[in-house]
């Protein structure tokens, strides 16, 4: 593996772990996050930093396998694009369901490695 797409794995693994950790030793909790602005935005600055990370590794190796790689880089241009039309749902969704998939995939590409 090229040092740069490691690199870049590295950082989406970082960006999880610090979305994840806005939310330890409490329940996922929508109404709760919705509540709070400082988590919403620091949650959405993290997958801004993801969609970047990919966005690199696809151009560095358009063959690499990672799921969901287009949807992680378009969620990344929408957030910052078209930033009034990103609903707290769309996040929250991304944040409980889509993360822990990622974060799994890219603890085991780095672990091949």
């Amino acid at each position: 593996m090229q040092p740069e797409i490691r690199a870049c794995l590295y950082d989406v693994l970082q960006a999880i772990e610090e979305t994840e950790s806005f939310f330890a030793g409490r329940p996922l909790d929508f109404t709760h996050y919705q509540r709070d602005v400082r988590t919403r935005r620091a949650t959405e600055r993290n997958l801004e930093i993801m969609g970047e990370a990919v966005g690199r590794i696809m151009k560095l190796a358009p063959d690499f396998q990672l799921s969901n790689a287009r949807q992680t880089i378009a969620t990344r241009n929408r957030i910052i694009h078209g930033y009034d039309t990103v609903s707290d749902e769309m996040t929250w969704s991304i944040v409980v369901r889509h993360l822990p998939q990622l974060k799994q995939e890219v603890l085991a590409l780095l672990a091949a490695e």
